[in-house]
């Protein structure tokens, strides 16, 4: 089974937690800390239901309606659970 989670408004999660001028100076550069925040906030509410499993960060991979694309699809780390 596969699940995808894409993040829409990280720039604004890191705004509410730092300066608005530090979020709107890096936005790409944001977006990692707030995907791995919330990868450790899933892998920490499954555990807690006793799911096993394993979650991946991915990169240059994009859902629109039913159809799959990628460019430079690469796998930024995984992790077990």
């Amino acid at each position: 089974m596969a699940i995808h989670l894409k993040i829409t408004n990280s720039s604004e999660v890191v705004s509410s937690n730092s300066s608005t001028w530090f979020a709107n100076l890096t936005p790409f550069f944001n977006r990692k800390p707030v995907e791995d925040e919330v990868i450790n906030r899933i892998i920490k509410q499954l555990s807690s239901e006793g799911i096993e499993g394993e979650i991946s960060a991915v990169k240059d991979f994009e859902v629109k309606n039913k159809n799959v694309s990628w460019s430079t699809f690469q796998i930024r780390y995984t992790k077990t659970f």
